[in-house]
């Protein structure tokens, strides 16, 4: 199975992004994580490890996608 984890900080573009990407990736082939990081700060690592620049972003085996632009990772920490 694929995996795919969807980073975002809690605000208005990363919910209706995670809204639109998360449910539109096919359940029988991707594993997909959801992480807060305004709620998880020990995982912006995590992120950062990944190639996350900008939350929302959509990190599909092991390739950032970056989705419009919430805020940047240096301002969650």
């Amino acid at each position: 199975m694929k995996t795919a984890t969807f980073y975002h900080a809690g605000c208005p573009v990363c919910v209706d992004a995670e809204q639109q990407f998360v449910s539109a990736l096919n359940p029988s082939e991707y594993k997909v994580s959801v992480v807060h990081l305004g709620n998880e700060k020990a995982r912006l690592a995590d992120a950062e490890a990944a190639g996350v620049k900008s939350v929302p972003a959509l990190v599909v085996e092991g390739t950032p996608f970056h989705i419009n632009f919430g805020a940047s990772i240096s301002d969650l920490k």
